[in-house]
């Protein structure tokens, strides 16, 4: 078998036996998230557009992320209550008219207080997708399954920033109504072609019982903990490298978005496929701890080379390198550790740590910059990258000292 029927195979093995389901639920998601571009852009639009200072749009960012909490909590609620079918379906519609609703906004409270009511509503879809691809998936492929479905998120990734960029060359009012549209279509198209499928049925023995409850699981915690240090580090680059990109760098729009559009375009292309490869060859905290300091030489090298253009361009294949290193095989770590009646409690607190960090890594980011500058802030941002990966490698140790028992 010469080498490009090896990759054609591999390719192909990668994607095989996935059930339907788990195809339309991706491609509902490819078509929503293609419409991403007003949070990519939305320090560069309240500090460039609106002329909000630096801080303010920390304080909006950390709404979004207030926000995320509250919607993580709330669709790990109610699909329990009405099922995760109806949680996505509104999830998706309801926040398509208020990205439209945002793009009317302009005083500062109003800003806060759209952003906080769109993330609520938008991150109530995360548990309540978590719980679907299980739903939908066989447990032997619902690694893969998970994958596909962060694929189908980064590809339209790559087509987000990019067109979002194009749009806010023009008019940032396109962007709202763009990605509201995107929404709700996606909202329509999940209605139409993906009939709802019951979440897998709970004993009632399995909902009284408490003795493997999520906060029982001391590893998951800590777990927790290093997975939010590390992401508040990871998403520095959708929050305040795009300000990096365009006050130091001088970048323009369209140039922002071509650039962060690599990181979708690399997980599209590489990240199943290297997934089929590397999982299963060693712990996936070991792969996960090299992925953070992937991330970690990102910002080193973000800080030690000068502003020229291609900078912003090397450090988004350095740093996708890290997430894809970092984020499948911690969705496969917390998969692992949970079970059928407590997957909704697990999913619900990674959705929730990531909401944290959502809320700390842009106000963190910038109160250093604006008091700081941006090299100290990469500084410390590596440094967190080593600390997490530290605590990754140390948890792993704990596991093989407790097999050894």
């Amino acid at each position: 078998m010469n080498p490009v029927q090896k990759t054609l195979s591999l390719y192909r093995n990668a994607y095989s036996g996935l059930s339907p389901a788990t195809w339309w639920l991706s491609l509902i998601l490819l078509i929503n998230r293609s419409g991403t571009m007003v949070i990519p852009f939305m320090t560069v639009y309240l500090t460039q557009h609106l002329h909000f200072t630096i801080g303010q749009a920390g304080i909006v960012m950390a709404c979004f992320g207030s926000g995320a909490i509250v919607g993580a909590s709330l669709g790990g609620w109610l699909s329990d209550k009405i099922g995760f079918y109806q949680v996505q379906f509104w999830s998706l519609f309801s926040n398509g008219l208020l990205f439209i609703l945002l793009g009317q906004m302009h005083t500062f409270p109003q800003i806060c207080i759209c952003v906080f009511a769109l993330s609520s509503v938008g991150d109530a879809f995360r548990p309540a997708n978590s719980i679907a691809i299980a739903a939908y998936s066989k447990p032997e492929n619902r690694t893969r399954s998970y994958s596909l479905n962060r694929l189908a998120v980064n590809l339209g990734w790559s087509v987000g920033p990019a067109i979002g960029g194009i749009l806010a060359s023009f008019s940032y009012d396109l962007l709202f109504w763009a990605d509201g549209a995107t929404c709700i279509t996606a909202a329509i198209l999940m209605r139409v072609f993906l009939p709802p499928v019951p979440a897998p049925a709970k004993s009632h023995a399995d909902k009284s019982s408490t003795k493997d409850g999520v906060w029982k699981d001391k590893i998951y915690i800590w777990f927790l903990g290093f997975a939010m240090l590390s992401a508040i580090c990871l998403f520095q680059f959708s929050s305040i490298v795009p300000l990096y990109f365009k006050e130091v760098l001088h970048l323009e729009e369209w140039a922002i978005g071509l650039n962060m559009s690599v990181n979708g375009i690399m997980i599209a292309v590489i990240e199943m496929v290297m997934i089929y490869h590397l999982d299963g060859r060693m712990p996936n905290l070991l792969f996960i701890v090299r992925g953070a300091l992937v991330v970690c030489l990102a910002y080193i090298f973000l800080s030690a080379m000068p502003a020229f253009w291609i900078v912003a361009s090397v450090f988004m294949v350095i740093i996708t390198f890290g997430e894809m290193l970092t984020l499948p095989f911690m969705n496969s770590f917390w998969i692992a550790r949970s079970k059928d009646h407590n997957r909704g409690q697990y999913a619900a607190l990674y959705t929730i740590s990531y909401s944290v960090a959502n809320i700390v890594s842009p106000t963190a980011g910038a109160f250093v910059v604006g008091h700081l500058g941006f090299r100290i802030w990469w500084g410390l941002t590596a440094f967190g990258c080593v600390l997490a990966a530290t605590g990754f490698f140390f948890l792993q140790k704990k596991l093989d000292a407790a097999k050894n028992l």
